[in-house]
């Protein structure tokens, strides 16, 4: 198996720089063909075809329902929304490997052929945590997993007064993780994303180089967090050119609302919206609370939507027809 070199500037003593080639993974080898059935090589011919992959962050069964019927083919499960769906906390480092893994695992099993992207934070700990982190992540149906170069005590990436590792420390997390990938027994396609926060903290030309570096190391995707402008996201684009560019988009974070068609035209090959579905839900929760602490009935909140209606967003006759084809009778009046 291709193993990454021993840093992201090593040579083999004659100046050549070493990088990283699986030549299984070539973008080459998933342009034609159709759509596959498996989330991680469906996620590669997405990379490798045109077109921007949007994903939707999700925080929950109800919101991957809802982005799944909006008709998005990609999902992302971020580790904010994550922290404050499963733990009512905030992103500050709170929630564990088994907190994501365990979500990972029901928000793939909806719709187990459209792939997931999924926060991995800082791996969880040293190079044996982040080979775990991935191998639970493959077992759980996650197509493709970012992780990054803040300390392990992070926070979300859209807060001040971030901290991040050494260049070492940060390509010593990629390298697990892309040993651990290519280790996976019959040869696994799970896309690996490097993540800098060190806009912020070390400056732009340093966080380019970080996600250079990365890319040596073999990760398959670059995310710098925190872009702050459009020029910003363009050189940046370039610069790591031809690895794809990831951008996460937070309405009233660092980097500009951009909308998809604007980040395509940037060049950014994906774009996520984090918090699209837990800032949303705050919103709407806190409405119907306040309407029914005020009114002593949820029946406007309701919006006219009764317990059917709610469990076919679910899944309802899904599991209806499944019952009948297996000849049961359990559901015949619902």
């Amino acid at each position: 198996m291709p193993i990454p070199p021993v840093n992201g500037t090593a040579n083999n003593g004659t100046g050549e720089r070493l990088v990283y080639y699986n030549p299984r993974l070539d973008p080459k080898n998933f342009l034609e063909g159709p759509l596959s059935l498996n989330p991680s090589t469906r996620l590669r011919q997405m990379l490798a075809r045109p077109g921007i992959v949007v994903a939707p962050g999700i925080c929950d069964g109800i919101s991957a329902r809802c982005a799944l019927e909006a008709g998005f083919d990609c999902l992302y499960q971020s580790g904010a929304a994550t922290t404050a769906s499963r733990l009512g906390q905030p992103d500050l480092a709170i929630a564990t490997l088994n907190d994501f893994s365990g979500a990972a695992q029901m928000v793939c099993s909806i719709d187990p052929t459209t792939p997931v992207i999924a926060d991995a934070d800082t791996g969880f700990g040293g190079p044996a945590n982040v080979a775990r982190t991935v191998r639970e992540y493959v077992r759980a149906g996650v197509a493709a997993m970012h992780i990054e170069d803040q300390v392990q005590t992070k926070r979300c990436g859209h807060l001040m007064g971030k901290q991040v590792v050494s260049r070492e420390e940060f390509l010593t997390r990629i390298r697990a993780a892309v040993i651990a990938r290519d280790s996976i027994p019959g040869g696994s396609d799970f896309v690996v994303i490097g993540r800098t926060d060190s806009a912020q903290v070390l400056g732009m030309d340093e966080a380019i180089y970080r996600l250079k570096l990365a890319a040596d190391a073999g990760a398959d995707v670059c995310f710098i967090e925190g872009v702050r402008t459009k020029e910003l996201l363009e050189s940046t684009v370039n610069a790591l050119a031809p690895k794809p560019v990831l951008v996460n988009v937070i309405s009233g974070g660092l980097t500009p609302s951009f909308t998809c068609k604007e980040a395509e035209q940037m060049g950014a090959k994906i774009i996520i919206f984090s918090l699209v579905s837990c800032v949303a839900m705050v919103h709407a929760v806190r409405a119907a609370m306040a309407s029914l602490k005020k009114t002593g009935t949820d029946w406007s909140s309701a919006k006219g939507m009764d317990p059917k209606a709610f469990f076919e967003v679910m899944g309802l006759n899904e599991v209806i027809s499944l019952d009948a084809r297996a000849g049961g009778t359990a559901f015949n009046v619902v």
